[in-house]
């Protein structure tokens, strides 16, 4: 039965239940509870509990679910990904599809993206859930084992998807050491030694899905140990040797680069030249192979790992930025030496080479959950890799109030500069007018860049970034304020709404600018998405240039300038038509690296059971 066919008979229920105490809320949460265990099925059940949440919902909150979040909470029970606008409220809509599984005393999970949203989120909906007569709890980074454990064994537990599969491999190796420990000293898993934390998978719901399992599916989660560190100091001259080397090499000339794989392969020439560069004397017991490796690693991290946009470097050491929310990921770390490799570009301390102890891509930890379901402002575009990856359809669902958004004509320019100057030209015509404005940057250095600019017109603002990250919910909440200026980088993930007043609306909205394409429609679309939220009034514009790093990405720099060359004098239509094609060539390649890298995880996992391994703990790099 189609979701709207389903509302009418939830809102009557609802009416009923309106008039319950909180003791007939918490025995109709044990009928249902013992109908999922016994019948098996969800769909008798959505009704029924559906009803009884929103009331709980209006009771607790004075809240109740619209019709759209109902639909929503309708397709996650069926385990699709709902694709609900900013502003539609997934907060809320969750708790429909959470209690719901929940019912089966399985546990249940919601994956959100960062510490502050979950415990935030968890918050929120807690009076609920307390009337219901469900336990909730929130997994943070800085918990405990055993207050870890204590939330997973509660009916819905908040967290990010990074915990939780860190979790899990802790837990995974947690249960090799114990089987070892029973092999050669007895004992039995019931001794309760394991120390592990997790249930068994059953359901995960994961919110920003496109950001969690598309963008964030080619890192794996790592959880790593000291290396051998007895060819520490030599390998710490040849990393450093390497990066000092690096600038030498030309594309074409002294290695070809694959831009689907991000792999660099020394040509005959650049062999020759590695030969010829002078080496430390510390180095001269390091075969050539190893130095081949070595450079092409360095030439790679040269090409494609970038200052303030990949990484930021803080008090001497490298911390990555996470490419699809620009916020800071801490505790992660790149393998492979990748890490080391920018330590020695960036002239600090290189630290020492770790071995991993353990590893899974969220692709696989997923799959672990025989239910799964999906939330996010931007997923109908990425409807077939939903499909083909994790078999989960997309529902576009309606947004509650008409959409008044409106977009503008995107501006062209031939250089960067004259781009930003008429960024900052516009943007100061509109704050004089009293409308607030959002800026969307790619990078950390983009929005400083950006900054610089608004700062020259003397146009007062705040700056977004992962160097201000403790601000983040005050900068986005406040961002909607008359003459209020913000620039951030990317918004997946940011959670909290842009509320604007009657004042603003009547000067028409929030107006966000977009400083280039990025290498996905979905973040540009998620940037979009940040005005015009429950039928408010709003506009957006995109502002490109012949420069902009779009055309590198997808057809690597050399092409890109003679393009550049080639076409300068071409019309604004044509640059628009290229850079759409250039954002749809890196999101091919994007999707087909994500499908090379799952198939070649099950190809190595089956080889690895074959001989008797486990290929999340016997990994070797």
């Amino acid at each position: 039965m189609q979701a709207r066919y389903l509302i009418p008979r939830i809102k009557k229920q609802y009416e009923k239940y309106l008039k319950y105490d909180p003791d007939q809320f918490r025995k109709e949460t044990l009928d249902l509870g013992f109908e999922s265990r016994t019948k098996g099925s969800i769909n008798t059940l959505i009704v029924r509990g559906f009803a009884l949440v929103r009331a709980a919902a209006m009771l607790q909150l004075e809240m109740a679910h619209y019709d759209v979040q109902m639909q929503g909470g309708i397709v996650m029970c069926r385990g699709e990904v709902a694709e609900m606008r900013t502003g539609e409220g997934k907060t809320l809509t969750a708790t429909l599809p959470m209690f719901i599984r929940a019912l089966a005393g399985e546990g249940a999970l919601l994956a959100t993206s960062n510490d502050y949203l979950a415990k935030r989120d968890a918050e929120i909906v807690k009076p609920i859930y307390d009337l219901l007569g469900m336990t909730i709890g929130v997994i943070q980074t800085d918990m405990s084992r055993e207050d870890r454990r204590e939330s997973y064994k509660c009916d819905i537990t908040y967290g990010t998807m990074k915990e939780f599969g860190f979790d899990f491999l802790r837990d995974h190796s947690a249960r090799r050491e114990q089987q070892q420990q029973d092999l050669y000293f007895g004992g039995s898993e019931a001794d309760g030694a394991t120390g592990t934390v997790h249930r068994k998978p059953y359901f995960i719901l994961i919110d920003e899905a496109d950001s969690i399992l598309i963008d964030e599916a080619r890192t794996p989660l790592i959880i790593s140990a000291p290396g051998d560190d007895s060819a520490q100091q030599q390998e710490t001259s040849l990393y450093k040797w390497s990066a000092k080397s690096a600038p030498k090499f030309e594309e074409e000339e002294h290695y070809w680069y694959d831009r689907e794989r991000r792999k660099v392969d020394l040509t005959p020439d650049g062999t020759a030249l590695v030969r010829e560069v002078v080496k430390p004397k510390d180095l001269a017991g390091i075969g050539l192979l190893q130095m081949y490796d070595f450079v092409e690693q360095a030439i790679q991290v040269l090409r494609d790992y970038k200052v303030d946009r990949d990484y930021v470097v803080r008090d001497g050491e490298i911390v990555i930025v996470d490419e699809a929310t620009g916020r800071i990921s801490e505790g992660r770390r790149w393998s492979r030496g990748i890490h080391q490799a920018i330590e020695a570009k960036e002239n600090v301390d290189v630290s020492v080479d770790t071995a991993t102890n353990a590893k899974i891509t969220v692709q696989s930890f997923v799959s672990r959950y025989p239910h799964m379901a999906g939330m996010t402002g931007t997923a109908f575009t990425s409807a077939r890799e939903f499909k083909k990856i994790y078999t989960m359809g997309v529902s576009v669902i309606p947004t509650n109030k008409k959409r008044q958004r409106k977009e503008l004509p995107i501006k062209y320019f031939s250089t960067e500069e004259a781009k930003l100057s008429q960024i900052a030209v516009d943007v100061q015509r509109l704050h004089e007018k009293g409308r607030p404005i959002l800026i969307g940057t790619r990078s950390i250095a983009k929005s400083e860049t950006v900054s610089a600019a608004l700062k020259q017109l003397n146009i007062p603002h705040d700056v977004l970034n992962a160097r201000q990250i403790e601000r983040e919910a005050e900068i986005v909440e406040n961002a909607g304020q008359k003459q209020r200026v913000t620039v951030a980088t990317n918004m997946a993930g940011r959670g909290t709404d842009i509320k604007i007043d009657d004042e603003v609306r009547s000067l028409g909205g929030l107006h966000v600018i977009g400083t280039e394409m990025h290498e996905s429609s979905r973040i540009d679309q998620q940037l979009f998405g940040r005005c015009g939220r429950q039928g408010d009034p709003g506009t957006v514009q995109l502002y490109i240039s012949a420069e902009d790093k779009l055309l590198e990405s997808a057809y690597g720099k050399q092409k890109a300038d003679r393009i550049r060359r080639r076409s300068r004098f071409r019309g604004r239509g044509y640059w628009i038509r290229l850079f759409e094609k250039a954002q749809q060539k890196v999101e091919v390649q994007h999707y087909r690296s994500r499908k090379i890298l799952m198939f070649n995880e099950k190809q190595l996992a089956k080889s690895q059971r074959e001989m008797g391994l486990d290929p999340i703990l016997d990994n070797f790099e």
